[in-house]
């Protein structure tokens, strides 16, 4: 077939190709997509003068626009600062009682708090605050180093066991592990404080077991713990007569934690947050724990 011949029916060469009995024709690309592909080249070359384009060893063209996105960011960073600074410098300053009784205050603090929260507690706490078998629940009202907002920041700014110099320290002696107790007393012991929140274990079947573990909670556990057992925010030490329980209220659980001990650790914020962030934090979980049931 001769390169040069044209279909009949278009009047076009043919590439001298055949498919399957079909003859290709020599189409040329459209003038339209010709153009489209002329104009995004010229578009794409002028924007490598006005933008920042090209990597040069340790720097970069920095383009005749002299605009960037690190610069973007900065600020519109910088702009939001500007808008958050007229309630964030009353959170940082204002005495809490202050900030407590402003409504709309306390509405952005649940707002920014609720995304400070969501960054830096939720994967311990959980997103709604309401903890986890070792973690607190902060929706309670019911708090191991104690409530208020200026414990609370406290307990945010140093941590629990942690790195800080002045880190609260909180630990639960491994009493059957380390032979203070044995067998007998982890069990009467565990007795004794189940039955502080079950009143229905309390029988004449038990009342031995608890009696006898009641002495051993005076002589090792009341220290910590308290004569009443309703414990001691000063120490970190849990109320043992509610309902609430960090690492389980059922009998088996109070057994292990006896018997192994318990040593919680919670990091310390004081560096990797602000003082206006921490003390919004401190607020926002404070009223997790008086607003919600």
């Amino acid at each position: 077939m001769a390169l040069n011949e044209r279909d009949p029916v278009t009047g076009r060469e043919t590439t001298g190709h055949i498919w399957n009995g079909i003859k290709e024709l020599d189409t040329p690309v459209p003038r339209g997509v010709l153009m489209f592909l002329v104009v995004t080249h010229i578009w794409a070359i002028g924007w490598w003068f006005l933008v920042p384009a090209w990597p040069l060893g340790s720097t970069y063209t920095k383009g005749l626009l002299g605009v960037d996105q690190r610069t973007t960011v900065e600020e519109r960073v910088a702009e939001a600062r500007r808008e958050r600074a007229s309630w964030t410098a009353k959170i940082e300053t204002e005495p809490y009682e202050a900030v407590l009784a402003d409504p709309e205050l306390m509405e952005t603090v649940r707002q920014t708090g609720n995304q400070l929260f969501g960054d830096n507690c939720a994967a311990c706490h959980g997103r709604d605050g309401r903890g986890s078998a070792g973690y607190p629940n902060l929706t309670d009202d019911d708090w191991l180093w104690g409530g208020t907002p200026e414990l609370i920041e406290e307990t945010v700014r140093l941590g629990i066991n942690s790195t800080h110099s002045g880190s609260r320290i909180g630990q639960m002696l491994a009493f059957g592990r380390d032979g203070i107790l044995d067998r007998n007393q982890v069990t009467n012991v565990a007795a004794y404080v189940y039955s502080l929140s079950h009143a229905d274990y309390s029988t004449d079947k038990t009342a031995e077991q608890i009696a006898a573990g009641r002495e051993v909670f005076a002589a090792n556990c009341a220290a910590c713990h308290g004569d009443d057992a309703k414990g001691n925010q000063d120490l970190g030490a849990p109320n043992l007569t509610d309902d609430v329980w960090v690492y389980g209220g059922d009998m088996q659980s109070i057994v292990s934690t006896i018997h192994g001990g318990r040593q919680g650790h919670m990091p310390t914020w004081d560096e990797r947050l602000t003082d206006g962030e921490i003390r919004t934090l401190s607020l926002y979980v404070h009223d997790l724990g008086t607003v919600q049931p």
